[in-house]
């Protein structure tokens, strides 16, 4: 596997990605992956290895700017900095479409065959990727918030894939309901699988913190890749 940091840019904003591909004489459909509120960290940069080992070209792109990160359990410092995104959609949406371009350009890529992949914020991320109207095949949300911000959509064009613990307190059942109604009106082909007894961050091994919501569940996790891997493959 050949792994590189790429750095780009939003305006003025320097961001650094995190790429990871199987050497491969042929270009490859790209995978965005978006990371939580803590940064473009460790555990974004395993998933695009992930997506790699699945022969695409993974992406971990950076909402946050080059060297910006949080860290585990500090809240008041991730929240620090997820929050002027999802105060802000508009700023969200030109940050990702930032990436969205950036990814595109990497050698490796077919440019033509395009998914994003997101956790937490990240699956706020890519969702709101889907509402600019983005020209991908697919986004898939893990664990992510599913509200709208306000600013208004763009005719979606993605198909859309939701992986949901039942039980997120960050999501509760009303804010599922409106995302359906959301999707439904919006005539996207969309799916939500979500998983009884399930918190939030249910794919990350580090959480482990039930008082705030977020808990790890291996077989949750299972289902989550064995579905993000069925829907890839019918996106290319």
């Amino acid at each position: 596997m050949i792994t590189q940091h790429l750095d780009y840019s939003d305006g003025d904003t320097a961001l650094e990605a995190y790429v990871a591909y199987e050497e491969t004489d042929v270009q490859k459909p790209l995978v965005l992956v978006a990371h939580d509120w803590s940064g473009r960290r460790e555990f974004a940069c395993q998933a695009a290895e992930r997506v790699a080992v699945m022969g695409y070209v993974g992406f971990a792109l950076d909402m946050y700017g080059k060297g910006v990160f949080g860290a585990d359990g500090d809240t008041e410092l991730n929240a620090s900095l997820m929050d002027p995104f999802a105060s802000d959609r508009g700023l969200l949406r030109q940050r990702i479409r930032a990436a969205l371009v950036a990814g595109r350009n990497v050698p490796q890529v077919d440019p033509t065959k395009v998914a994003a992949m997101g956790y937490c914020f990240g699956g706020m991320c890519v969702l709101e990727l889907a509402r600019s109207g983005a020209d991908v095949q697919g986004v898939i949300s893990i664990h992510g918030i599913f509200a709208a911000g306000g600013t208004p959509n763009e005719d979606i064009v993605a198909k859309v894939l939701c992986l949901h613990g039942h039980d997120d307190p960050m999501v509760p059942p009303e804010q599922v309901l409106a995302f359906e109604t959301e999707m439904s009106e919006a005539g996207v082909d969309w799916q939500l699988h979500a998983y009884g007894g399930t918190m939030h961050a249910f794919t990350n091994p580090a959480a482990n913190n039930p008082d705030f919501g977020t808990v790890y569940s291996a077989v949750a996790e299972s289902r989550t890749y064995q579905s993000l891997a069925n829907f890839l493959t019918e996106l290319f």
